[in-house]
């Protein structure tokens, strides 16, 4: 036992000083220059910005990549600028309408891959490039894009409740697009299966099924079960032994791995069994792993043995000084 429990902590411990954990403390000093909290409007600390339309919400993102990324696998990597932004609006409950971007290149020839990239994945996911902007005079190659998309009901990064379970919905096909953390199922999917996969999260949102959520991001599944817990302000365990895992896939790296498909999501547990069932239904492994309380601490779970992640009161994560009554 006593082995386990230095297992369990050297784990965390590289966890939170993996460079896809700690690159989400960056998000404190931007919202910081920009004097953002989880009050201004649009409600940072979403996946994607709010903007109430009278007829549903408007929803914005962006998504910025990292150059080393981008320079070494340029398609995917345009293929993953529509994609993780269609999550972003996904995980709110929304429904993707449109994409632009902005492309910096040595060359045409340079950004020739990264664009392919991006057309390719705007025609299966049948979401449309609208315009952007695009300089092919620069030193290196970087990428960024943006979406809009409209929901009817909002799943929110602000909503989760003690007494609530968590449940992990990812798609487990495919295998990684290494040398990265990138879990890619995408390109093993039809056309067909991921558009349909686009309407899960907003059936679930319209039909109040999900209290709260967020996509499985940078930082993987412990990196986003903890900013979901500090923009809810509440405390999360989660139980090692529930989270599946693909096969062949150990458990410390698939806990930081970026899904191409992947749901965190907090539930009443009366509607649980409802939640995952939708998700398997459609070729989605999905599974209660976690639950909700009052606090401010992120824990794991393993053979009866839990060890702190991080407390994010003690030590602010994204820091968006959020409301101190989130449930009032």
């Amino acid at each position: 036992m006593i082995r386990q429990e230095v297992q369990l902590t050297q784990m965390l411990r590289d966890l939170r000083d993996h460079p896809s954990i700690r690159g989400k403390l960056d998000i404190a000093d931007a919202t910081a220059g920009l004097g953002l909290t989880g009050d201004c409007p649009g409600q940072p600390g979403d996946d994607a910005a709010v903007l109430p339309n009278g007829a549903g919400f408007d929803l914005f993102a962006g998504e910025g990549f990292i150059n080393a990324f981008v320079e070494a696998d340029p398609w995917f990597a345009g293929w993953c600028g529509v994609m993780v932004n269609i999550s972003d609006i996904l995980a709110m409950g929304g429904r993707p309408r449109a994409v632009t971007n902005a492309l910096w290149a040595p060359s045409a020839e340079a950004a020739q891959p990264v664009l392919a990239g991006m057309k390719a994945a705007a025609s299966a996911y049948g979401v449309p490039i609208v315009g952007g902007h695009s300089n092919l005079r620069t030193d290196q190659l970087q990428l960024a894009v943006s979406i809009i998309g409209h929901a009817k009901a909002l799943v929110s990064s602000f909503a989760a409740r003690p007494g609530d379970v968590v449940i992990v919905a990812v798609d487990h096909t495919g295998s990684y697009r290494e040398p990265f953390d990138n879990w890619n199922a995408a390109l093993t999917s039809t056309p067909e299966k991921l558009r349909k996969n686009l309407n899960l999260m907003p059936e679930l949102a319209e039909a109040g099924s999900v209290r709260a959520g967020k996509d499985i991001s940078q930082g993987g599944i412990i990196g986003t079960a903890l900013m979901l817990a500090e923009t809810s302000g509440v405390a999360i365990d989660l139980q090692c032994e529930a989270i599946p895992l693909p096969d062949g896939v150990g458990l410390e790296r698939w806990l930081r791995s970026f899904p191409s498909f992947g749901f965190l999501l907090s539930v009443d547990p009366a509607q649980a069994e409802e939640v995952c069932a939708k998700f398997q239904a459609s070729g989605i492994t999905a599974a209660v792993c976690g639950d909700v309380s009052a606090g401010s601490s992120v824990s794991l779970s393993q053979r009866g043995k839990r060890a702190l992640f991080w407390d994010h009161v003690k030590t602010p994560f994204i820091d968006l000084k959020m409301r101190e009554a989130q449930h009032a």
